[in-house]
């Protein structure tokens, strides 16, 4: 499981999104440089597996993650909050230092 995990919310979450998506599609979740705290996570549909990614699943729900982002994702949650806020998946990743306030972007 890469050492990341899918909580259940998450998976019936992704489960939910999946239904309209083209068959065998998957959330990819990657970190790229940028946000205002150095690092910041994107959230995509893909309906292509590369080579070097991970798979992390749970429930029938997928995750795909590629071996860059994985190195800065270990030991993360992935998580899906339904708050006054609004709803979004929420990484909670003990390897961040810092994050900001939305909590897309953070620093290692």
């Amino acid at each position: 499981m890469a050492g990341i995990e899918l909580t259940e919310r998450a998976a019936r979450r992704i489960a939910e999104i999946m239904k309209d998506e083209p068959a065998g599609s998957m959330l990819r979740i990657s970190v790229q440089g940028g946000g205002c705290s150095g690092f910041q996570y994107a959230f995509d549909v893909d309906a292509a597996r590369q080579d070097d990614d991970v798979v992390v699943e749970r429930d029938g729900a997928g995750v795909l993650v590629d071996e860059m982002s994985l190195q800065y994702m270990e030991g993360a949650v992935i998580d899906f909050v339904d708050d006054l806020i609004g709803q979004s998946f929420k990484i909670e990743n003990p390897q961040a230092q810092a994050s900001c306030g939305c909590g897309v972007s953070f620093t290692i």
